[in-house]
């Protein structure tokens, strides 16, 4: 539960005054400059000074002792005392609302720049002191929030003091005044160049403008309105100057906040931010990024209200090439299996290594997210940030692949000592700064060629259909894949694990189930097919006399075998694959992206061009030779075969070629898959399986075309 606190601001000046505007300000007031590590600059008084004010206090010095800082201050301690402070040395600071008797000031305060202070007296007024005075006789901005039960969070209704609204920055920045406006005159292709290369990292105002202007062009149903709808639930939820008990917002796993050098005040904000998302968004039920956004977003922004409006922008957007959040555990589950598919292939090994260990795989990946959006340094993530706006999801694929490649590095040579990875890569993210810098980590993702918006939507769509069939629609419904009761006369259990960790993760997330071995069918192709015909996807498993261990991925049915006069007709996708097992563990596939049935649709000439390469279109090869392929069309050879010969691959050689009888077969080297021979040249083969999975998943409406 959250327990919300509110314990009234002080104000500047009378309490008569209107006070309307405070909340129209800038967002500094959230800001920990000291767990940032800003460093104090010097006086702006000399030392003469300085030694006519020996004789007075800390307390008395620090009204008279300015700070020079950028545009605006507020330290808050891990205590809750606040210190601001402005460049200006001849604006007044307010005094403390409470007089010597520890009573609220009626009257207006004192606008000299060195107000005598007084502390009241007794042990209440003490009491009273330190809360809402703070260290050095400054005053404490905003009520204060701490987590006093793990289920619960206490938070103050009030808005924290706004402040810094009466200046025109661009004028003391003019620097910035021009990118702004180079960043209003730019199209979206414009900006995507500026933000990957941080053209408005700095000054922090430039780049809160330059989030507002993108914020504002992204296609959603949220408008304006939001901010009354803020103001109508805070006040609502929380009222004013009470206290109230709220429980954390169902989509996030825990209470858990990435602070991002935010004070006290500003994780109060956080908090009362993410409750009002709750209850404005109800079918947001799993989402646990979004704490982290709303911490990021509102350095950025001038108060709560605008805030939540940005957070409103990304929960409801309607551009259908883009994605921004993930809303229930089913589609944040889905993009967890798109990352593992996109990490198999562009980070070769991790899972492999992971696999082996008998650790679990989806833990380790359910993480990938929170590596951006909650490992990451805060001047890591508000790089990100500044494209992921512009970008969406397609980038945190990015950042996340360059991020499992740098820990590949880290760890491969320390494998044997790691006891946990999915802790170890938190660990290694955190620290990410001694292994690589904020351009670097961004040039290694931004280098990394990934598929297309449209084919990564398609991907997410299959896995998301998979998880549908599997009936995983939450976290507790998951299990994962137990190989204890595995047996195979071909390949170990840890082996096995290996080459489930390889497959597409929609296919993974099913047991294997044998179809066909030698050692209990009869040992001809004939009975081969008539046994794993109806089933894809297949991976097939051999043991040579030499006890080498190879096999292959094969995502297609073999009932779409054929031939004509012309030859073999070749069939199968992108995502086939082969693989050696022993003496050495290692897969090999094109880093090419193409799931079964992807090109069943085709309007543009990109996804014509795709066409080229799926299961659709045919190559030939010469029955009576079995040599080189005679290509009707410029395609990839993944499989083909009859009830005399079978092959897997046809680019310049054969990965696999089996006999009739399935007692011998050869490996070449094959361009199909960019494979050396799997095993030596001509072999004989001991045992051979062939393993689908426990259930057929049904066809997407995409593939069924």
């Amino acid at each position: 539960m959250l327990q919300v606190t509110n314990i009234a601001c002080a104000h500047f000046g009378s309490t008569n005054l209107n006070v309307r505007n405070v909340e129209d300000g800038n967002n500094s007031q959230y800001v920990d400059r000291t767990n940032c590590g800003r460093l104090r600059s010097r006086s702006l008084y000399g030392f003469e000074e300085t030694k006519h004010s020996v004789g007075e206090t800390d307390k008395d010095r620090s009204y008279i002792r300015p700070r020079s800082r950028s545009f605006y201050v507020s330290d808050t301690d891990d205590a809750g005392t606040g210190n601001f402070s402005r460049c200006n040395s001849m604006r007044p600071r307010a005094r403390s609302l409470h007089n010597e008797d520890g009573k609220r000031n009626t009257g207006g305060t004192s606008i000299t720049a060195k107000p005598p202070i007084k502390r009241p007296k007794g042990n209440s007024s003490k009491r009273a002191s330190k809360e809402l005075i703070g260290k050095k006789g400054s005053l404490k901005g905003v009520p204060m929030m701490t987590i006093s039960e793990v289920d619960k969070w206490e938070i103050s209704s009030s808005s924290g003091m706004k402040y810094g609204q009466y200046v025109d920055w661009e004028k003391i920045d003019p620097e910035a005044a021009i990118r702004y406006q180079k960043i209003l005159s730019s199209d979206h292709y414009e900006l995507k160049a500026m933000g990957r290369t941080g053209f408005w990292s700095m000054p922090h105002t430039l780049r809160a403008k330059a989030y507002q202007h993108i914020i504002h062009s992204i296609e959603s149903t949220s408008t304006t309105a939001d901010v009354d709808t803020y103001h109508g639930l805070a006040g609502k939820l929380f009222g004013e100057f009470q206290t109230s008990t709220h429980p954390f917002p169902k989509f996030m796993e825990d209470g858990e906040i990435p602070r991002y050098c935010l004070n006290k005040a500003g994780l109060n904000s956080v908090k009362k931010i993410l409750i009002c998302v709750n209850h404005h968004f109800p079918d947001v039920s799993y989402c646990p990024i979004l704490s982290a956004l709303v911490s990021l977003l509102l350095h950025f922004s001038e108060d709560e209200a605008q805030c939540f409006h940005s957070i409103c922008s990304l929960v409801s957007y309607t551009d259908p090439k883009k994605r921004y959040i993930d809303q229930t555990f089913l589609t944040s589950r889905a993009s967890c299996m798109t990352f593992g598919d996109l990490a198999n292939k562009y980070c070769r090994g991790i899972r492999k290594l992971i696999a082996s260990s008998h650790q679990n795989l989806f833990e380790f990946y359910s993480d990938w997210i929170m590596w951006i959006f909650a490992d990451l340094p805060f001047t890591y993530a508000i790089r990100v940030l500044d494209v992921y706006l512009l970008e969406g999801y397609k980038v945190l694929y990015r950042v996340a692949l360059a991020l499992l490649s740098l820990y590949k590095v880290s760890v491969s040579s320390r494998v044997a000592h790691v006891d946990d990875f999915r802790q170890d890569m938190k660990n290694f993210v955190q620290n990410v700064g001694r292994h690589s810098t904020n351009d670097a980590l961004l040039q290694r993702a931004f280098s990394i060629q990934l598929p297309t918006r449209n084919e990564l939507t398609y991907l997410f769509n299959a896995n998301k259909d998979a998880l549908i069939h599997k009936d995983i629609h939450n976290k507790s419904s998951y299990q994962a894949m137990d190989f204890r009761a595995f047996s195979s006369s071909v390949v170990t259990e840890t082996e096995m694990r290996v080459v489930w960790a390889w497959i597409p993760e929609r296919f993974a997330l099913f047991s294997p189930v044998q179809l066909f071995g030698t050692n209990v069918d009869d040992r001809r192709l004939s009975s081969f097919y008539s046994k794993v015909q109806g089933h894809d996807p297949t991976v097939l498993l051999l043991k040579t006399a030499d006890e080498e261990v190879c096999g292959a991925f094969l995502s297609s049915d073999w009932a779409q075998k054929n031939c004509d006069e012309k030859g073999f007709k070749f069939f199968g996708t992108g995502e086939c694959f082969v693989f050696t097992l022993r003496p050495g563990m290692e897969r090999y596939q094109r880093t090419v992206l193409q799931i079964s049935g992807m090109s069943g649709k085709c309007d543009s000439s990109h996804q014509k061009q795709i066409l080229s390469i799926s299961s659709l279109i045919t190559t030939h090869v010469d029955r009576t030779t079995g040599g080189s392929p005679l290509c009707t069309v410029s395609a990839f050879k993944f499989m083909a075969g009859d009830d005399e010969t079978l092959f897997i691959g046809g680019d310049g050689g054969h990965a696999l070629h089996l006999q009739a009888d399935l007692t011998a077969g050869c490996s070449e080297r094959c361009d199909t898959f960019e494979s050396p021979p799997l095993c030596r040249g001509c072999f004989k083969i001991q045992s051979l399986e062939v393993w689908g999975i426990q259930h057929s998943l049904s066809v997407p409406p995409l593939l069924s075309q």
